[in-house]
């Protein structure tokens, strides 16, 4: 199709799952990429892992990617808070009737997954492979010309590129911005004493180490790493012979998972921290990283970007019941509204907790252990975090509650 409802550049996880999401509330979109496939779906480009929240998970399912990820998944049925290894910690579990708190997803099968998806849907054209070399958006659509010599068009212009959207950039929008002078060590361990299918976040002075449980292997027990070191560290930790660097998880874990080892490919991300001071504009709305780029700290990344997904179909969805068009301001203004205090408050939590678990010194942990098991005893204090980690604080979209928009 060369004219669509929306025209979205960027066939990440969060563009694909929009396109997805757009296809079963029966709106066409065009998705351009410049990613080869064979490429980002291969097992040693990212080695990452994420852990979807609960009400971003739902809407997964309700978009129909849920059977394709169906057994790719570890549960997380709780999550471990601690300073270091000293006693106070505060924990969230999952109630017995309840769903886990999300689930754990190799970051290379959830990109197969959602690109398998937005591939098979009938009303989402992918091109990969492809740029688009001019967009213009105009007062009656957006037409864009694409390297392959095609001209499309569309209502809509949908940004999902990442933290360095040039479709921002353009626009002229701005943004806060800075780096974090922490790099994210990120690999795979296999360990002796199985997970239980916690999460553990441990907070030092140098910066958070968070174990998160890993679907066993033939090797047995297998839990992701993401180490966030000062910067002039990773260098020498990524030289380390694996031995040594299994010597350093295991002083970071108090030996608690037992004998380590072996151990999966190790990479590392620079941290930063980027959040656009409006997420719209004529005709165009930002998504995903391309709004907003926070640190790992909460394992809120993508499942911020989902909830951006989440909201903006139900506003595109409304429009189309109203008759509007794609592009009507009043739609794109919605979506404006809704989305900028959560992320904005989002970004202020994990940037504070980074600054806040980063000062050094006994009399600082002693009052962040305090902390911790205050939140940990004061039910309604417990209920608004376990809200913000599942996905449902605030007004929450139909697809996060698992119902079609």
């Amino acid at each position: 199709m060369n004219r669509a409802d929306v025209l979205i550049l960027g066939g990440g996880l969060v563009g694909s799952a929009l396109a997805t999401a757009l296809d079963a509330h029966g709106l066409t979109a065009i998705v351009v990429d410049i990613a080869d496939p064979d490429v980002i779906l291969a097992a040693e480009f990212d080695g990452r892992a994420s852990a979807v929240a609960s009400a971003p998970h739902r809407m997964l399912e309700a978009i129909g990617v849920g059977d394709r990820l169906a057994g790719k998944g570890c549960p997380i049925e709780s999550i471990r808070v601690s300073d270091g290894l000293d006693p106070g910690k505060l924990d969230f579990d999952a109630g017995a009737d309840e769903a886990a708190l999300g689930v754990m997803y190799e970051n290379r099968l959830l990109r197969t997954a959602l690109y398998e998806a937005a591939r098979a849907a009938p009303n989402v054209d992918l091109r990969m492979k492809t740029r688009a070399v001019t967009v213009e958006r105009g007062d009656h659509g957006v037409t864009a010309t694409l390297d392959s010599g095609d001209t499309v068009h569309a209502s809509l212009l949908i940004a999902a590129e990442g933290r360095n959207s040039p479709t921002r950039e353009a626009a002229g929008i701005k943004s806060a911005r800075w780096q974090y002078d922490h790099t994210a060590l990120v690999t795979s361990i296999h360990h002796k004493v199985p997970h239980g299918n916690v999460a553990f976040e441990i907070f030092y002075p140098q910066g958070p180490f968070a174990l998160l449980p890993l679907n066993d292997d033939a090797q047995g027990h297998r839990s992701a790493i993401v180490w966030s070191v000062k910067r002039h560290e990773a260098p020498g930790l990524l030289k380390l012979s694996d031995r040594g660097f299994l010597a350093e998880i295991d002083k970071k874990t108090g030996g608690f998972l037992g004998r380590l080892g072996p151990l999966g490919r190790r990479s590392s991300y620079p941290l930063g921290f980027h959040h656009a001071a409006q997420i719209v504009d004529h005709r165009l709305a930002l998504v995903g990283d391309s709004a907003h780029g926070i640190h790992p700290i909460a394992g809120q990344g993508v499942n911020v970007g989902f909830r951006d997904v989440a909201a903006l179909v139900e506003v595109l969805v409304d429009g189309k019941r109203l008759g509007l068009d794609m592009g009507d301001p009043a739609l794109l203004e919605r979506y404006q509204r809704w989305r900028a205090l959560d992320t904005f408050m989002v970004a202020l939590a994990t940037d504070g907790l980074t600054h806040l678990f980063g000062v050094p010194g006994k009399t600082a942990s002693r009052i962040r252990r305090f902390g911790l098991n205050l939140v940990d005893r004061v039910g309604p204090l417990k209920d608004g975090f376990m809200a913000e980690a599942r996905g449902e604080s605030g007004s929450v979209p139909k697809l996060l509650q698992g119902m079609p928009a």
